[in-house]
């Protein structure tokens, strides 16, 4: 399928950006061993990624993808800020860029395409880890999970960048490795790029059937340069 009219590119971030998995499993870790639950291991906090941080910490509590129903909100809540805490002392040192990240959003920026993030990370931590990679001066918008009432894969981020640069979904093209990304575009009605390293809880991001799949970063501009 053609993005002949392609103007706006929205990518998400953890799992598709950059492997942040080593630190959120670090403070996730600590957080739940300060409440006496057990600790979490970087492999098993890989499964658990993907659809924000108080979904994240309610996993690791209950041990599994599904959360435990009898878990409180008061604990739920007490993880969240130690999980807060002990994450932004990690200070990202751990996190890296997948391969071909940086290149392929300094060409698609010099190609004149508008770029955003739209992540269900919590916002207080994104500007601080695009810079830390020298990549944030490409991204017009930086929308994280807790700016609007919902996250993805509700399309309300996704349409309000498209209302801010006055684009129709035909114009926009998300970016993503999870099943949230795809159905977030989906649900507004734009064409959506998967990425198969991400974080989706293993299973295949082909089967949300994103418009194209690839299994490299840099496959982006095979599609969208072409």
């Amino acid at each position: 399928m053609p993005l002949t009219n392609l103007k706006l590119i929205a990518f998400d971030l953890d799992g598709t950006i950059i492997d942040s998995v080593p630190d959120l499993a670090i403070a996730a870790d600590k957080a739940a061993k300060e409440l006496g639950f057990p600790g979490v291991e970087e492999e098993q906090a890989r499964d658990y990624v993907g659809n924000g941080a108080d979904v994240l910490i309610a996993r690791v509590l209950s041990q599994s993808l599904h959360i435990d129903p009898s878990l409180s909100e008061e604990v739920r809540k007490k993880a969240r800020v130690l999980f807060d805490d002990y994450y932004e002392e990690t200070q990202h040192q751990r996190s890296r860029l997948y391969a071909g990240v940086k290149e392929t959003i300094q060409q698609l920026f010099e190609a004149g395409y508008t770029l955003a993030v739209i992540t269900n990370k919590p916002s207080r931590f994104v500007p601080e880890i695009l810079k830390q990679h020298d990549i944030i001066q490409y991204f017009t918008d930086i929308i994280g999970g807790d700016r609007f009432e919902t996250r993805k894969p509700d399309p309300i981020a996704l349409n309000w960048v498209l209302s801010k640069h006055q684009l129709t979904a035909e114009q926009m093209l998300m970016v993503g490795d999870s099943k949230n990304d795809i159905l977030a575009a989906q649900n507004a009605g734009c064409e959506s790029f998967g990425l198969t390293y991400g974080y989706n809880h293993g299973e295949p991001i082909s089967l949300s059937k994103p418009t194209y799949t690839a299994d490299n970063f840099a496959d982006l501009l095979k599609v969208v340069l072409k």
